[in-house]
């Protein structure tokens, strides 16, 4: 039978070093939670519906609008449209002016452009996904 002071002793390293891993992660916590110590950056999170919809503009509308600043695919580039959409047509807020431009394209066309938008988009995509659209297109800021 092994002496019971031996096998305590070769444990106590394995011990010890869980006990310090412990009470630096303890300690780490602590700080983190005491005046001066650095404060959290805060990343904000992207809601469901701005995920689905850039999943959808990159499914149904990437083909012809890009998102960078001053390149053209086909159509013009959506590139800081929420911060244009809500001056765009008097009247209009940037949804209203963003859900008539996808249902009736043709009613705000921009200088330069031909209507090349397809008629029967708002009937391929459901309410929801243009909902979801519209909420990612007011996420592109310049």
């Amino acid at each position: 039978m092994e002496d019971p002071t031996a096998m305590a002793e070769e444990a106590a390293p394995v011990y010890t070093d869980i006990a310090w891993c412990f009470a630096l992660v303890l300690g780490l916590f602590l700080l983190t939670g005491c005046e001066g110590a650095t404060a959290a950056v805060v990343v904000p999170t992207v809601s469901p519906q701005v995920i689905q919809g850039k999943a959808v503009f990159s499914e149904s509308c990437a083909r012809c609008h890009s998102t960078t600043a001053g390149a053209v695919v086909v159509g013009p580039s959506l590139y800081g449209v929420a911060d244009r959409a809500g001056s765009t047509v008097e009247g209009l807020d940037a949804r209203s002016y963003l859900l008539q431009s996808i249902l009736a394209p043709d009613r705000h066309l921009v200088p330069g452009f031909q209507n090349l938008m397809p008629a029967d988009l708002a009937k391929k995509l459901s309410g929801e996904e243009i909902d979801a659209v519209i909420a990612y297109l007011e996420t592109l800021h310049e």
